[in-house]
């Protein structure tokens, strides 16, 4: 009797890390789509950096993020130069 709980209590401990290991991998896909360019990755890709400018300027709530900072500053550097 004593085996039959021990079995049980595997077995639900094997189905919830399952779970959890399914939730966690369903997360993963939307924070990569958010992931952060450097100044110089957009300087790199200035068509990507007025793109991400152009989206940021439409929408007032994503002016702040690192990545709308970043483009912005990268096209500065372009259209400024280095200095």
């Amino acid at each position: 009797m004593n085996k039959n709980i021990v079995l049980a209590i595997a077995s639900v401990s094997v189905i919830g890390f399952a779970i959890l290991q399914a939730t966690i991998a369903e997360e993963k896909p939307e924070k990569q789509a958010e992931q952060i360019k450097s100044v110089a990755w957009y300087v790199a890709n200035i068509k990507e950096a007025r793109k991400q400018n152009e989206e940021c300027f439409k929408n007032a709530g994503l002016q702040s993020s690192d990545n709308c900072q970043n483009s912005l500053h990268a096209l500065q550097i372009s259209f400024k130069g280095g200095n």
